[in-house]
């Protein structure tokens, strides 16, 4: 039986690379209310960015917050968010679920001027491998 990632904290997102391997990363995510879609965010340089951009296929397994998987990986396909409106229910989800330690993140965020250099994500489980 498949895992329920709703009850994990982490997820380990597999973003594909151009050999067919995959770059296994562990994430914060969410699940978009009254979906079965999900939200994670990144850096806007960061390679898994630039690997969606190629490739919409990604594995997900739910994880530790230092990547150590706790269950079997499923598949899914990827997009990478771009309109506001997205952005702001992506963040709004994300906030819900990590609550303080998101006030946090987005403070220093900001502090560093990367708050407005992020992009979201959105996936959606498709089947086990």
């Amino acid at each position: 039986m498949p895992p329920n990632l709703d009850q994990y904290a982490y997820t380990n997102l597999a973003t594909q690379k151009r050999d067919g391997g995959f770059v296994w990363t562990p994430v914060w995510f969410a699940k978009l209310p009254e979906s079965d879609r999900y939200v994670v965010f990144s850096s806007g340089k960061a390679g898994k960015v630039k690997r969606l951009r190629n490739f919409a296929n990604v594995r997900l397994r739910p994880c530790t917050a230092t990547g150590r998987p706790l269950a079997d990986a499923l598949a899914g396909k990827a997009v990478l968010i771009d309109e506001p409106a997205a952005c702001v229910a992506a963040h709004r989800a994300i906030c819900l679920k990590y609550r303080w330690q998101m006030r946090v993140l987005d403070f220093f965020s900001r502090l560093s001027g990367n708050y407005h250099r992020r992009q979201w994500i959105e996936f959606q489980v498709i089947e086990t491998p």
